[in-house]
């Protein structure tokens, strides 16, 4: 069977403006950017980065009437026969401010059609789910719909990977998300939210670890910024890949465009993760080197052929 990923998550329009640093609060910044459009979502960023890598990938999200998917969803092995449209809701929006100085962002959304997406919608397209060896989601939809994709993938022995974001800021994640999930794959900021536990050095990523342990989940990311992502499975395989360093321009997609592409490379029993995960970094290292989000996704052959540069060193 030819590999397919199923991708469930948000689809926004992404609206951006890059300012020469972030104003502080009460503070006026001038700025030579116009306001510019571009496509986004935790959900189809994640979905591009798959598509991009080669893997043909069913995208179960929600949009607006207004929403063109011949135009906005136009990229090569991204399927849209899962893609729906909401009744009373638009497109969601993302509001992004871009720093400059850092790279870094701001980003303020807007659910639109992605708070629309429910359960039934979801079992309605369980199939894309069935044929699928993973599938992949985020919490920019209800996080009951996420829960029945799970349900269905498990029934399937289809692997789950779920990306905690944004989390919530109080009260966590249901005990039976985390019971449904395989791979859960949070940044430093989320796990804290998550966990309780701050991650300052290796002993507490290791207490974070064993607090998805203890819920059922077999392994755990977590992505540490500047400083690579830290892995770890129950079986006590443990270890920390580096970043490829690169000039950061924009980070927004960074970490959508890690776990996309990561998905790709990962065998079903997870027994090649390192090597993954480092495809997943190289294909990162693009995203941040460039403007926006969707467009700033790189092409399995760029990604192969950073690999290759550091050949050497990997």
């Amino acid at each position: 069977m030819t590999k397919k990923i199923t991708v469930l998550g948000s689809t926004n329009i992404d609206r951006v403006v890059s300012v020469p640093r972030f104003a502080q609060s009460g503070e006026t910044l001038h700025t030579d950017s116009h306001l510019t459009n571009a496509m986004g979502g935790k959900g189809l960023n994640q979905g591009v980065a798959v598509a991009r890598s080669g893997v043909q990938t069913n995208m179960i999200t929600k949009v607006g009437r207004e929403f063109n998917i011949a135009e906005n969803m136009a990229v090569k092995n991204l399927l849209t026969d899962h893609v729906m449209f909401s009744e009373t809701e638009e497109t969601g929006q993302a509001y992004i401010t871009v720093s400059e100085e850092t790279g870094d962002n701001m980003i303020y959304i807007y659910g639109g059609a992605n708070a629309d997406l429910t359960v039934s919608d979801v079992n309605d397209h369980k199939d894309a789910i069935i044929e699928s060896e993973f599938v992949v989601a985020q919490l920019e939809i209800p996080i009951a719909a996420v829960i029945a994709a799970f349900k269905i993938a498990h029934e399937n022995g289809v692997k789950t990977i779920l990306n905690p974001a944004p989390m919530p800021e109080t009260g966590g994640l249901p005990e039976e998300l985390l019971e449904l999930t395989d791979v859960i794959a949070p940044n430093e900021h989320e796990t804290f939210l998550l966990t309780g536990v701050a991650i300052t050095d290796e002993e507490s990523l290791l207490r974070n670890a064993v607090y998805y342990f203890q819920r059922g989940i077999d392994t755990v990311i977590i992505t540490l910024g500047s400083q690579g992502a830290f892995y770890m499975r129950d079986n006590g395989e443990t270890k920390l890949v580096p970043i490829f360093k690169t000039t950061a321009v924009d980070t927004t997609a960074a970490g959508d465009t890690f776990i996309g592409a990561m998905a790709t490379r990962l065998n079903k029993d997870l027994s090649n993760l390192e090597d993954a995960m480092v495809y997943g970094s190289a294909a990162s290292s693009v995203t941040v080197s460039r403007p926006g989000a969707q467009p700033s996704i790189p092409f399995e052959n760029e990604v192969l052929a950073i690999l290759a540069a550091h050949a050497d060193v990997i």
